[in-house]
């Protein structure tokens, strides 16, 4: 999110930019923080899969052991008659103790395999006793097994959707990782059933998915392509090329749709100079835009998949054209910076979509679905670009549980298809754009829940 001129009717978030995650020099970094009320701490991470190692032993047997003919020689002279006594006697002796020698063997060897028995019958037991256990194991007791996750009493399923862009996901850095996913896909998913990408850099649309198959939770996505109007389609290709890999190795039954532009038509206007949507900019950014649209819908129809295909701006700023051939759009409608106090922000956010996006999508021939695609309240500001007339109402953690609890089950109830803005704190967005950019998290960025009561109702 951005802020834009005064005259626009709502300003809105900042676009996602490639090289978003370059370190920036500011001391501001240095200050962040995600909320005045909680100590900041490490999230818990599932430790990596034990590896087992292989020993070859190599058995040498000894060679067998030369037996010597212990009797005499043919040659030899005989002993006298107490020799041969001597030896009959100390042949009998012997003959006793190699028949006990036996017997005692026998005994052992019988010894030996009733206890055999006795333990193999008990190590099978144990052996199925805990194959059982784990397969059973209360929740959060093997980290091997994504599925098997603690669950947090605080979450509700009550949200719509969410919006997510997992930490460590902007080009070049790409610091993101299936672990950490993971995790974020075990929390969402006992928030809301659907959760929507903004882009494909940095494997995002693969990593999502994985997660979910390995969580094996109740979940999907809308995937993501934020292509840039100045680069030729270059960021576009590279993006469709991940969703298309993702979709190739994990399938689509848990994606909802393809999301092509965030804020496309807001960016190319403003960068222009101009304010209408509708205007020479705006057809502009329009003819550049459709042809992306129209080449998702070609790619996914070759896969053989049918799946919605849309875009997602501005509230204020649907281009008419973009809209009639998209299967759904997507909203951004923020009571923060449309400088609306938070007593009367859940109201506005409900009448503003109403009035603005589903008027226009009902006014034209494919009536596209309509979605908010952001809202939601910022917990708290940074030093940098701090703007003390922001908004009649304060960036709080009290304010953002206010819209909730004014918001979210009102819209459920209305039938309002919306993605709550957002998963967590955003440290990079604080550094990049200052002021509330970074603080719009329900968690924040070590994954520590805000303060927050989520109400109980139906999504």
């Amino acid at each position: 999110m951005r802020h834009g001129d005064e005259d626009y009717l709502m300003r809105q978030v900042g676009p996602y930019h490639d090289n978003a995650g370059v370190s920036s020099p500011d001391p501001d970094l240095n200050r962040y923080y995600d909320d005045p009320t909680n100590t900041s701490q490490t999230g818990n991470h599932a430790p990596s899969p034990f590896h087992q190692s292989n020993t070859n032993l190599n058995n040498m047997p000894s060679d067998p052991a030369d037996y010597q003919n212990l009797e005499g020689s043919a040659s030899a002279p005989r002993s006298n008659a107490w020799l041969e006594r001597s030896q009959t006697s100390s042949g009998k002796r012997s003959k006793w103790i190699v028949i006990g020698s036996f017997l005692t063997l026998a005994v052992l060897v019988a010894v030996g395999i009733t206890l055999g028995v006795v333990l193999g019958k008990k190590n099978s037991s144990n052996s199925s006793t805990s194959g059982s256990s784990s397969s059973g194991a209360p929740p959060g007791t093997n980290p091997n097994d994504p599925s098997n996750f603690q669950k947090n009493p605080a979450l509700v399923q009550s949200f719509y959707g969410i919006a997510y862009t997992p930490l460590g996901s902007q080009l070049p850095d790409c610091g993101n990782s299936l672990a950490e996913v993971i995790e974020d896909v075990q929390l969402m998913s006992q928030l809301t059933t659907r959760i929507r990408i903004y882009g494909a850099d940095c494997n995002q649309s693969s990593l999502v998915l994985a997660a979910i198959q390995e969580t094996k939770v109740n979940l999907s996505v809308y995937l993501g392509n934020y292509p840039d109007p100045t680069d030729n389609g270059t960021a576009y290709e590279r993006q469709k090329g991940e969703i298309q890999t993702a979709l190739q190795t994990y399938g689509a039954d848990h994606v909802l749709g393809v999301t092509v532009g965030n804020e496309f038509i807001l960016d190319y206007i403003t960068q222009a100079g101009q304010t209408d949507p509708n205007g020479s900019a705006g057809q502009a950014a329009a003819a550049i835009l459709i042809p992306f649209i129209n080449d998702t819908r070609a790619m996914l129809s070759e896969m053989g998949l049918n799946l919605p295909v849309g875009t997602a701006d501005a509230g204020s700023y649907f281009n008419n054209d973009v809209l009639e051939v998209v299967d759904y759009g997507m909203a951004n409608v923020h009571p923060w910076f449309a400088n609306v106090s938070i007593d009367d922000a859940a109201a506005w956010t409900a009448e503003f979509f109403e009035s603005t996006d589903v008027s226009l999508a009902q006014s034209l021939t494919n009536k596209p679905n309509m979605f908010i695609a952001e809202t939601g309240w910022p917990t708290n500001t940074s030093t940098f670009n701090y703007n003390p007339n922001d908004g009649p109402s304060l960036a709080s953690v009290a304010n953002l549980q206010y819209f909730i609890d004014t918001f979210v089950c009102q819209a459920n109830q209305n039938g309002t298809g919306y993605f709550f803005f957002e998963y967590c704190d955003e440290p990079w967005k604080a550094v990049q754009y200052g002021g509330v950019e970074g603080y719009w998290g329900l968690f924040d960025s070590n994954k520590i829940f805000k303060n927050l009561t989520i109400p109980t109702c139906s999504s």
